[in-house]
C-alpha cells in the first residue's frame, strides 16, 4: 500500500487545512512512494504559532543547554539505529544511489547533529574591557522561530544543516520540505519526535515554494529564514523576508571551476573530477561543472576523462551496483536536454553522452555527458545545468585560469589540481569562492564551513560559524558608580 504522509504541527501529525494531497514518486521507476498532505498559508500560520509557543515554553525555552545537547545526542543515536531505513527512503525518493545515501548523505547528516549537540552548552558571550564604574558583557541568544526551506537534491542532509545548529542554539523551527522529494524530511521529523523532542520545537509543512515557501519567508512570526536552492529563488526569498526585516542565509547555485594543471597527478585529477561532476547525477550546487585543463595536457585529459565517463553504470538507485541514478523528474530531464542542444548549437563538441538512457524502463535516466572545446562565454559554461554535464575548457597559464574561473555570476566552490604547493597557495586567495579544494573536490565535513560568494549566496553552514547564524548578540551595560546620573541637570 502507498504510505500516507501528513504534516507535523505542534507535535501532532495532521492533514493540511485544505485536505489536498500530492504524490511523491520514485524517479527510478515512476512508482508512487507516498501520498503527502499539501499545505498552504493557513498551515504555515498554524506551524509558526506552534513554534512560537514551544520557543516560549518552560519545557524548551528554559531547558539547560547541557540537557538540550544530551537530547540531541539521543536523537543522533536513534538515527544511527535507523540509518538503513533513512538511506532507503532517501534513495528511492530522490534518486541518489543507495551507496551515496548509505555511505555519505545519511552518516554525514548524523555527524552534523552530533557536532552541534556538542556545541549546545558552548554558546558563549564575552566580558568586555570597561572602566571601573561600569560592567559590560555580551550574551549570545537564540533568534526564536526559524523558517527553513530545503531543496530536493539532498533533503535530509540539507535539512540537518539548518535543524541541528538551530536547535542546539535553542531555537524552534518550521521546515518546508522540497515539493519533489519530501519523504525523507518527514521521516526524519518523526524520528526526532520519537526520541523526545518537545511538541512544537520541530514543525513540517509540505507544499509548493510559491505558496508555503513564500508564506514562510514573509511571515511576521518567523525570526530568520534559512534557504538552500536556486539563485533566482534566493532573490525572491530575500524580497519576501524584507517585508518584516528578517535576516536570511542563502546557499544558492554554482558553476564551480575545477582547474587541472599540467603537473597534476592525472589519475587523481580524473578520478576526483569525475566525482566532482557525476556524484548525485550532477544535481549538486557545488559540482565542478567547469573543468579547466591546461592546454599542454588538454587532449589527453579529455580522451581519458570521456573514456572513464562512458564506464559509469547508470541505473536504479536501489541497486548497489549503480554508480549514477536518475534525475529527479521528467521536467528536469527536459531542461538538461535543452542545455545539451544549446551547447552543440553554440559550437561545443559533444564527446560522449548527451541523451537519455532509454533502455532502463520508466526512470528519468541521463547519460554522463562530456563537452570539449567549450569557451567560458557559452551558455553551458555560464548557466547552472544541475545535471551530469561537464564543460571542459582549456587554459594557458595560472593567470588565465584565475581570470576564467572568476568570470562567473557564482562563487560557491573551486578546485585546484597541482603538485606545486606554492602555486596552490598563490591561487587560493585569488579564487572568488567560498571553498577551495586542493587535489580533491566536493568534500564536506561538519567542522568545515560551507557557503558561497556573489550569486551563490551568503552565510556559512556547518562548522562553528553556523552557530552565529542562529544566535544574536545582546549587549549588557551595568552602572557600578555610586553617583546618580545627572546629565543636563536632570
Amino acid at each position: 500500500m502507498v504510505k500516507q504522509y501528513k504534516q507535523l504541527i505542534g507535535g501532532k501529525w495532521v492533514d493540511s487545512v485544505s485536505g489536498e494531497t500530492f504524490e511523491s514518486k520514485n524517479p527510478s521507476t515512476g512508482e508512487v512512494l507516498g501520498t503527502v498532505a499539501y499545505g498552504d498559508e493557513r498551515d504555515v500560520d498554524l506551524a509558526v504559532a506552534a513554534a512560537r509557543q514551544a520557543f516560549e515554553s518552560e519545557e524548551w525555552g528554559d531547558m539547560a543547554p547541557s540537557d538540550r545537547g544530551r537530547l540531541l545526542q539521543r536523537v543522533a543515536l536513534k538515527l544511527w539505529d535507523n540509518l538503513d531505513y533513512l538511506a532507503d527512503i532517501e534513495s528511492k525518493d530522490v534518486g541518489l544511489t543507495i551507496n551515496e545515501t548509505k555511505n555519505i548523505a545519511i552518516p554525514g547528516s548524523i555527524d552534523v547533529l552530533e557536532f552541534y549537540a556538542g556545541l549546545a552548552n558552548k554558546v558563549q558571550g564575552a566580558t568586555l574591557s570597561s572602566p571601573s564604574n561600569r560592567f559590560n558583557y555580551t550574551l549570545r541568544e537564540p533568534l526564536g522561530v526559524i523558517g527553513a526551506i530545503v531543496p530536493w537534491n539532498f533533503p535530509i542532509m540539507l535539512t540537518m544543516w539548518k535543524l541541528a545548529p538551530a536547535l542546539a542554539a535553542g531555537n524552534t523551527i518550521v521546515i518546508k520540505p522540497p515539493r519533489e522529494t519530501p519523504l525523507g524530511v518527514l521521516e526524519l521529523a518523526r524520528l526526532f519526535q520519537e526520541a523526545g523532542i518537545p511538541d512544537g520545537v520541530i514543525n513540517v509543512v509540505n507544499g509548493s515554494g510559491s505558496t508555503v515557501g513564500n508564506a514562510l519567508a514573509s511571515h511576521e512570526g518567523v525570526d530568520k529564514v534559512a534557504f538552500t536552492g536556486s539563485t533566482s529563488t534566493g532573490r525572491l526569498i530575500m524580497q519576501a523576508a524584507s517585508e518584516h526585516i528578517r535576516p536570511v542565509s542563502l546557499e544558492l547555485g554554482g558553476k564551480s571551476p575545477n582547474i587541472v594543471f599540467e603537473d597534476a597527478d592525472l589519475d587523481s585529477a580524473i578520478n576526483g573530477s569525475l566525482f566532482g561532476i557525476y556524484f548525485a547525477q550532477g544535481q549538486v550546487c557545488a559540482s565542478g561543472t567547469r573543468l579547466f585543463v591546461q592546454e599542454s595536457i588538454y587532449d589527453e585529459f579529455v580522451e581519458r576523462f570521456a573514456e572513464r565517463a562512458k564506464q559509469i553504470k547508470v541505473g536504479d538507485s536501489s541497486d548497489p551496483e549503480t554508480q549514477m541514478g536518475p534525475q529527479v523528474s521528467e521536467q528536469h530531464l527536459q531542461s538538461i536536454e535543452r542545455y545539451v542542444e544549446i551547447g552543440q548549437k553554440e559550437g561545443a563538441t559533444l564527446v560522449t553522452g548527451g541523451t537519455r538512457k532509454k533502455d532502463l524502463g520508466e526512470g528519468n535516466f541521463f547519460e554522463p555527458t562530456v563537452f570539449s572545446n567549450v569557451t567560458n562565454d557559452m551558455t553551458i559554461a555560464r548557466e547552472e545545468i544541475f545535471g551530469p554535464v561537464i564543460s571542459i575548457i582549456p587554459f594557458k597559464d595560472e593567470e588565465d585560469a584565475i581570470r576564467q574561473a572568476n568570470d562567473t555570476l557564482y562563487g560557491l566552490a573551486s578546485g585546484i589540481w597541482t603538485n606545486d604547493l606554492k602555486r596552490a597557495h598563490r591561487m587560493i586567495p585569488k579564487l572568488d569562492a567560498g571553498t577551495v579544494y586542493v587535489n580533491t573536490f566536493s568534500m564536506l565535513d561538519s567542522v568545515a564551513p560551507f557557503g558561497g560568494n556573489k550569486g551563490s549566496g551568503f552565510g556559512r553552514e556547518l562548522g562553528m560559524e553556523a552557530m552565529n547564524m542562529y544566535t544574536q548578540t545582546k549587549s549588557v551595560w551595568m552602572d557600578l558608580s555610586e553617583e546618580h546620573m545627572n546629565w543636563y541637570g536632570f
